[in-house]
């Protein structure tokens, strides 16, 4: 390094082979190898500014932090190249681009040439496999790569005709635009978007000005939404040819394509047509479905006796003494060994009920065993509670129970695996936390409020959960919340509004005061606790043993000072504090007092949580909530593991104490 900051490379003449050519002057320069790969040239006293960075040069490996793309202002382009053999790192002839012509898109190119290109970011994911239709443009314009027949078939988009006997030429319009506002639109989804490099896009534009403006160009051929989450937002414009289209069945984004009306009309006759002759066929499938749905249920009643073996059975004290669930039947020998044996390294948590244990299937599927302590005498009506009520729930926002393992004292439960383990796992944790951004909070929030819709109205009984709280709400791989832990849970028929009980379960923190102190459950009992669990998403804060510097009051008491003061804003986690976001993040906290209210008929329906979630109707202003003083209750939380180990598939049990 030479004294101004500049990196050279001499052979033993002091001939320079190469130069960083640093621009920069520098008085006091140091080199240093970063944590992060990245080998910096900059002041002794500066340690933000890197006069020369590797990070600038990328070669044939992407680190984190590294760029892709290019520099607008100084001209320089960050891209990875192969080695041009395995002992030789000069530049090869494949590289990884970003193009940053039109909508940017990432390329892999032999030399000059374009090989492969990943759809473009549409604000969840690229979109790209790895099969002969994924060869750059194969199929040439206008046309749709189909790789579920082989050899791959290029098939012409509706309103186009091929150009030449060989479809790999490309498609050609039927009928030509009459370029004005007759023009019409046609949509598709489940395909790989056009190349965006001749594109123009804005980010700030609804879909519906977006087509408007493409109706004005005559030279556009399809737009489409830039983002599609949140609904959609920001416009797409492509130009010319449309080319690199492809059949994708995971892709979720829209696009419309630009026909002349004529051709849209006959699109729409030919639909209808379709639509038709589905109809007649679907009739005779439903009726053939019918006729063996009719057949195999009186053949299941004459053999019912016979199927003890492939359903759950657990005994009661009802007067037949059984109780069968219509559930998958387990060898006690498939879980042990799915499980190593009950192995405590497979051990997720335990409960009053007894350990939960993580598991893989032998075809692979990754379970989670819920097995019952032969000593938890107290377990097995919760653990019978949940085989009723669970069996029969199937819901996205719910926890899906796979089947069951009995076989003499062992009573088991197999439910679907949560990698994500649980909401308090990420919430109450500062470094897990920041891992859930506000859109990830408010799609859990979201989630739990729509599962919760489903235990109330999703069939003729209502089911009210009594112990909600964040324990209790798994994360699957994407983030989405399953609803766990039915075991306190009870039945109301379809006209029953409330119940009492004289033995009070739960978590302290979460209960009703109506049901903590008089021992009455509804339907709003939940609606208390998902207000809570509001709360604590959006504060990262726990309700008991939340403590404050300046009072003695509990989450739902400091967030009422708050309110009240108009302060709200300083409830927020400071790991997702966003201007961009705070009307949201406010307007769930108005929403959380709303459920927390003391008196159960000033508490929304969770049907009607679900329409304030996703209009923006001004709310109504909340009342004080129940337990608005009580920041240390008993330390006991006979539903919560007391070793605070956090579980996958965690549920907890509840005891029996005074109140």
């Amino acid at each position: 390094m030479t004294g101004n900051g500049n990196l050279v490379l001499v052979n033993s003449t002091n001939h320079i082979f190469w130069s960083s050519n640093t621009s920069a002057i520098a008085k006091s320069p140091v080199a240093r190898l970063l944590d992060t790969g990245n080998f910096v040239i900059r002041e002794r006293d500066d340690g933000d500014n890197f006069l020369w960075q590797s990070f600038d040069y990328p070669v044939d490996t992407q680190l984190p932090g590294m760029k892709l793309g290019g520099n607008l202002v100084t001209g320089l382009k960050w891209f990875l190249s192969s080695w041009k053999s395995t002992e030789d790192p000069s530049l090869g002839q494949f590289s990884l681009h970003v193009d940053l012509n039109g909508y940017p898109q990432l390329l892999i190119r032999k030399g000059s040439k374009i090989l492969f290109r990943a759809g473009s970011w549409n604000g969840e994911s690229f979109t790209a496999r790895q099969d002969q239709c994924e060869n750059y443009n194969l199929c040439g314009a206008y046309t749709n790569c189909n790789i579920d027949q082989s050899p791959a078939v290029c098939v012409c988009l509706d309103g186009f005709i091929t150009k030449s006997p060989n479809s790999t030429n490309g498609c050609v319009r039927k009928t030509p635009l009459e370029c004005n506002n007759k023009d019409r639109f046609l949509e598709y989804s489940g395909v790989k978007l056009p190349d965006t490099s001749s594109s123009w896009f804005d980010k700030n534009i609804s879909v519906k000005e977006c087509e408007r403006l493409c109706l004005k160009n005559c030279s556009c051929s399809a737009y489409a939404n830039l983002d599609i989450t949140g609904g959609g937002s920001g416009c797409l414009l492509w130009f010319n040819d449309l080319i690199d289209i492809r059949v994708l069945a995971e892709a979720t984004q829209k696009f419309y394509v630009r026909v002349a009306a004529s051709e849209f009309d006959k699109f729409q006759k030919k639909k209808a047509s379709v639509n038709t002759k589905a109809g007649l066929i679907a009739g005779s499938v439903i009726l053939g479905i019918t006729m063996i749905l009719f057949f195999y249920i009186c053949r299941r009643t004459l053999r019912k006796n016979g199927m003890a073996k492939s359903i759950c059975c657990f005994g009661n004290d009802s007067s037949d003494g059984k109780e069968d669930m219509d559930l998958p039947l387990f060898q006690l020998t498939t879980i042990s060994e799915a499980t190593n044996g009950f192995s405590s390294s497979n051990k997720l948590g335990e409960g009053g009920f007894g350990p939960v244990y993580k598991g893989t299937l032998a075809e692979g599927q990754e379970v989670a065993v819920k097995r019952l302590s032969k000593s938890s005498g107290q377990g097995m009506t919760e653990f019978k509670n949940e085989v009723i009520l669970i069996a029969k729930l199937q819901h996205r926002n719910l926890v899906k129970l796979l089947g069951c393992c009995t076989d003499g004292d062992e009573k088991m439960l197999i439910y679907e695996y949560m990698p994500n383990k649980s909401l308090d796992f990420f919430i109450f944790d500062q470094s897990r936390s920041k891992l859930l951004d506000w859109q990830k909070r408010l799609h859990i929030i979201e989630g739990i409020a729509r599962g919760l819709v489903f235990l109330y109205q999703g069939s003729r009984l209502r089911i009210i959960h009594r112990d909600l709280k964040a324990s209790n709400i798994l994360l699957d791989s994407n983030m989405k919340p399953k609803i766990s832990d039915f075991g306190l849970a009870r039945m109301f028929g379809a006209d029953q509004t409330e119940a009492n009980t004289k033995r009070v379960v739960g978590t302290y923190g979460y209960m009703s005061p109506e049901y903590a102190m008089e021992g009455l459950f509804s339907v709003k009992s939940d609606v208390f606790s998902y207000g809570v669990l509001v709360l604590e998403i959006v504060s990262g804060k726990r309700n008991r043993g939340f403590s404050h510097p300046e009072h003695d009051l509990n989450l739902l008491g400091h967030a009422w000072v708050q309110w009240t003061r108009g302060t709200q804003l300083e409830l927020i986690d400071e790991n997702i504090r966003d201007s961009d976001n705070e009307s949201e993040m406010v307007r769930c906290i108005n929403l959380a007092l709303l459920c927390v209210q003391r008196r159960p008929e000033d508490r929304p329906s969770m049907s009607s949580v679900v329409v304030m979630l996703s209009s923006n109707n001004p709310l109504a202003e909340p009342k004080q909530p129940g337990y608005f003083m009580e920041r240390n209750p008993p330390e006991a939380d006979s539903s919560t593991n007391k070793d605070q180990s956090y579980s996958a598939n965690e549920v907890s049990i509840t005891l029996l104490e005074a109140r």
